[in-house]
């Protein structure tokens, strides 16, 4: 089996969305290896006056949303009429399609904020389709504990660990994608196999890891090369998101919350909500 190897490490950087937000993003718009996702931000403050504002209502179109809350709340509202309202550990996924006007608000449990939100494509063939939301309580997350002690958990799509499939409770995206988070307290590692047709990002938020003899840390991006296995280690506490995907072979044009394949798409997506037609 080809063990995948890292390709480059992407600094996550400070910035900010919404009403001031402050986070950690990682962004891969017009990056071919990104495919099919297209951002990560990170979310963690101890500290109100840094989230406070929260998302007030906005609009998007082509892309799907997936939030992800180790440690706080993040409570959803559309126009859809759908409210939920995420606990530690949970997942809340969202699909625009043609268009959809939500905010998000993120809020603290004990003190503490900690969570990621990822931006995934969608082909042009699903870019026009009706909106969706669904969430995820913790207790639905599909959960794998090693014998090193270390946790997987398996939010979206299929995990293949020591001949045993574990499958996501999200399974409609709108491309297969796999997102799975490996949590260690202590000297661990961490090995599974990945469909060889799909792209992979490897996400650390906490302590660094190894893989196949490099080291990445904390608030940095891997990419991956491409094989059938995937192979990593920490010494100590760390944490990982897993992220891969199979890649959308089309142009990307960004602006704002809309993602489609032409400057025209998003021109007539811009008059849409303009002119009240987005949703």
């Amino acid at each position: 089996m080809a063990i995948r190897q890292i390709q480059s490490l992407i600094p996550a950087h400070p910035s900010s969305d919404g009403d001031g937000v402050r986070i950690q993003r990682v962004h891969g718009f017009n990056n071919a290896q990104f495919s099919p996702f297209l951002m990560i931000d990170e979310l963690k403050s101890d500290n109100s006056a840094d989230y406070i504002g929260g998302f007030p209502p906005h609009p998007h179109r082509g892309i799907e949303t997936l939030t992800y809350m180790l440690k706080g709340h993040f409570q959803h509202k559309d126009h859809m009429g759908n409210v939920g309202e995420l606990s530690d550990g949970g997942a809340q996924w969202m699909s625009a399609g043609k268009g959809v006007i939500h905010s998000e608000m993120p809020i603290m449990t004990d003190g503490e904020l900690h969570g990621f939100q990822i931006w995934l494509n969608l082909p042009a063939a699903k870019k026009m389709q009706p909106a969706d939301y669904h969430d995820f309580q913790s207790d639905v997350i599909t959960q794998y504990r090693q014998d090193d002690g270390s946790l997987v958990r398996v939010i979206a799509g299929d995990l293949t660990i020591k001949g045993t499939t574990l499958a996501g409770p999200l399974q409609q995206t709108g491309v297969p994608v796999t997102v799975a988070d490996w949590q260690a307290d202590n000297p661990a590692r961490f090995n599974s196999c990945l469909n060889p047709d799909f792209q992979a990002l490897l996400y650390v938020y906490r302590g660094e890891i190894e893989v196949e003899g490099t080291t990445v840390k904390a608030g940095t991006l891997a990419i991956l090369g491409n094989g059938e296995g995937l192979a990593l280690s920490a010494n100590e506490q760390a944490g990982v998101l897993l992220l891969s995907g199979l890649p959308i072979d089309e142009s990307v044009v960004h602006y704002g919350p809309f993602v489609m394949n032409s400057m025209e798409e998003i021109e007539q997506a811009i008059e849409d909500y303009q002119q009240g037609t987005l949703v």
